[in-house]
């Protein structure tokens, strides 16, 4: 272009038009950096769809309590006699001619007595009284197993089908599936403890390659629910619509002079509204000082070894009330890796989250919500029968115990077996693509039809494996 052309281009804008311009370039250049995020993990920042199950749901809402580290299945909820009676003694040849173990010594029983509970008769540990006392709503799954011994393949593995980072979490896949039933917050909420991060951090409620609004939300259970999210200087609601009023009408004209990625800003502005809406609903989701004072006490709250994490199922049953779809709850980070004193470590663990379990059922079931919410509890694997360090449990993926309640889950029952030593899953084996497609038919949809398109690939959270639904635990 000659310079006497460019020169008389400029002189026809105005400073007015120069600098709306330049303004606009500028933020497009912002704006542009920012879709480039989501493009980056797969398909553009999809625009908001009519999200409807694949058939009728029995649970509408998911709350996962997540038992990071490990808890032991023969100490908790897999009674083991056999193991008991060798305490102490070599592993049989008969059993280490199938088992190869580099590190162990002799067995290890459980100090722990079951007792029978409920109508049902399911045995418990005497170290979880209070969760036992709900043995009539809780299906017992005593024959998991899954692929790796190491936390972080393990923790992979079950948050997102598979042994390898980048993928979608769970719950993750569920918003994306499903999205919320409330539209001032946020499908996926993670209440983990304040003071630190569970091991791998936030990729444990990641979205992987999804776009990034279907990631977990981490909402602090005590203080401000969001960091940063209020103004840092206070301001009247009236100034808060006036720029709210605005900015509306700024995103609508730049969604108007940019048609060719229009989907994206709807995405992209939708996810800065949400935020907005949570200025003023989140708060308020979380105020347990609006809850009575007996509803505090059976959470056992305002005690020390129990008020986190009562705090945590409390506000978990406050969220899912309020339409929010899927909840994790992790407690501090790997308390149930008992690689010494097992027998202490594994009582202490239940002194602090027993009750609270217990009273989020009982809480659930007065209020006629356990009917639609599904309840699911366990770790990313189990632990060795063979003693480590003298009194402690190694990692252990070939056999180990979670449970489910409630959205359809027909309770008072235990599902599947480990051997006499509670070393191998042998009946009605479950692998976590099975677990996994089984808690999506509760929430109406068919793990096969939940996909997202991915470097020509269709991707799902079962991917490979041939998961099955677990007939028997549905009501």
């Amino acid at each position: 272009m000659s310079d006497v052309l460019t020169n008389h281009l400029v002189y026809l804008l105005s400073r007015r038009e120069l600098f709306t311009r330049s303004a606009a370039g500028f933020a497009g250049l912002a704006l542009g950096s920012l879709l480039a995020e989501d493009r980056a993990r797969g398909n553009p920042a999809e625009t908001p769809r009519t999200l409807q199950p694949h058939f009728r749901p029995r649970a509408r809402a998911v709350i996962q309590l997540f038992q990071h580290g490990g808890p032991s299945h023969m100490d908790l909820l897999d009674p083991k006699p056999e193991l008991t009676a060798r305490h102490n003694q070599p592993m049989p040849a008969w059993f280490t001619d199938r088992v190869r173990l580099t590190q162990h010594g002799n067995l290890l029983g459980s100090p722990f007595r079951f007792r029978r509970s409920g109508q049902c008769g399911v045995e418990y540990s005497e170290i979880l009284p209070h969760t036992a006392t709900c043995a009539d709503d809780i299906a017992v799954v005593r024959s998991m197993h899954t692929e790796h011994n190491n936390h972080e393949q393990a923790l992979w593995m079950m948050h997102t089908g598979r042994i390898v980072t980048g993928r979608p979490t769970l719950g993750s896949w569920v918003n994306y599936a499903l999205g919320s039933e409330n539209q001032n917050l946020p499908a996926y909420v993670v209440l983990r403890n304040d003071a630190s991060l569970p091991t791998d951090g936030a990729r444990n409620w990641s979205s992987g390659f999804l776009p990034p609004r279907y990631q977990g939300v981490h909402f602090r259970h005590t203080g401000t629910p969001v960091l940063y999210l209020n103004p840092s200087t206070p301001v009247s609601e009236n100034t808060q619509q006036l720029r709210r009023d605005l900015l509306r009408r700024l995103n609508a004209e730049h969604q108007a002079l940019n048609p060719a990625i229009a989907g994206d800003l709807e995405a992209r502005i939708a996810s800065y509204e949400m935020a907005g809406r949570m200025q003023m609903h989140a708060s308020e989701a979380l105020d347990i000082a609006q809850e009575t004072a007996e509803t505090q006490r059976l959470y056992s709250i305002g005690q020390a070894k129990t008020d986190s994490y009562g705090r945590r199922c409390l506000i978990a049953r406050r969220l899912v009330e309020r339409g929010v779809r899927f909840v994790q709850i992790f407690v501090a980070s790997q308390i149930w890796d008992t690689h010494s004193k097992n027998a202490d470590s594994t009582r202490a663990c239940c002194e602090k989250t027993d009750q609270p379990t217990a009273a989020l059922l009982k809480d659930l079931k007065r209020r006629r919500l356990l009917d639609d919410v599904l309840v699911v509890w366990g770790g990313e694997f189990g632990r060795t029968p063979v003693s480590q360090s003298g009194d402690g449990r190694d990692h252990h993926k070939q056999g180990f115990s979670i449970w489910l309640a409630g959205g359809g889950i027909r309770g008072g029952q235990a599902y599947g077996a480990t051997d006499d030593l509670g070393y191998h899953a042998v009946h009605d084996r479950v692998q976590v693509a099975d677990l996994h497609a089984t808690i999506l038919h509760l929430l109406g949809l068919d793990h096969r039809r939940v996909n997202y398109h991915l470097h020509g690939r269709d991707e799902r959270l079962t991917d490979v494996y041939d998961a099955r639904i677990l007939t028997p635990l549905l009501a």
